[in-house]
């Protein structure tokens, strides 16, 4: 691979409340996907995570969820398909007025944490992540995981399906990310997570928990911004990636 896109959560703070360190984070990453205000972020978090990234030239994403502060986001909800969809077509309305305001654009959509894993599998809740970015602009490309029901059915309604992997995350041979709750299931070593990326992005594969080689396909890979040691880790990727050959571009 001679290119790959370095993706990250940012805007997660809210209030007081400071979460991760986006600028420093900007420094390695070629996308952001800024929280829109249900599972994290204000207002002025927001618009000052638009700010940050224009000015390092990081292209801006709007990142999705359910509407669970108290939750992070992470956790699953039963919500009808036609709120959950409006919810979607509420935060990207909201992320795009305020990344106005920076004269920069939302380019693309990735679902965070409850929602992402949700809709790996759950039809209903997919389909209506797909219906509400496709009547916001059909022009935006849905990120998610590979072989997941989500990019099916973007792929289905003609919009760009963006498969990624997660630098940080520890994977089941079945290709879904070993739950949160589990032990190991967060890398934290900048030389392991660096090394898994080198896998993804040379070899197009992982090595899931239990030892095994699984293939994969990626246009972007995810370094989580609110984990311990992201903005080594961010550094770590892109320090290796440059040494063998892979440079580092937005799959836009």
């Amino acid at each position: 691979m001679a290119s790959i896109d370095l993706n990250s959560d940012v805007g997660e703070s809210f209030g007081h409340w400071t979460l991760g360190d986006d600028a420093a984070m900007f420094r390695s990453v070629t996308s952001a996907n800024v929280a829109c205000g249900f599972h994290a972020g204000d207002p002025s978090v927001i618009r000052r995570t638009c700010r940050e990234a224009t000015a390092a030239g990081v292209a801006i994403g709007a990142h999705v969820g359910y509407r669970d502060l108290a939750g992070f986001g992470r956790r699953f909800l039963d919500i009808q398909p036609n709120e959950l969809a409006d919810d979607v077509v509420y935060q990207i309305g909201a992320l795009q007025a305020l990344a106005a305001t920076e004269r920069a654009k939302v380019r693309y959509v990735k679902p965070h944490g409850g929602l992402y894993n949700a809709i790996i599998h759950h039809t209903a809740q997919a389909q209506a992540v797909v219906d509400a970015v496709k009547s916001v602009d059909p022009g935006l490309p849905i990120m998610g995981l590979p072989g997941s029901e989500v990019l099916r059915l973007a792929g289905e309604a003609g919009l760009r399906a963006v498969p990624e992997a997660f630098a940080d995350r520890a994977y089941n041979p079945d290709g879904t990310l070993v739950s949160r709750s589990e032990p190991e299931a967060v890398l934290s070593d900048p030389a392991e997570v660096a090394e898994h990326v080198l896998r993804m992005a040379t070899e197009g594969s992982v090595r899931t928990i239990d030892g095994s080689i699984l293939k994969i396909r990626a246009e972007s890979i995810c370094v989580h911004g609110d984990s311990p040691g992201a903005v080594a880790m961010a550094a770590a990727v892109k320090s290796a990636l440059g040494d063998a050959g892979v440079s580092i571009g937005s799959f836009l």
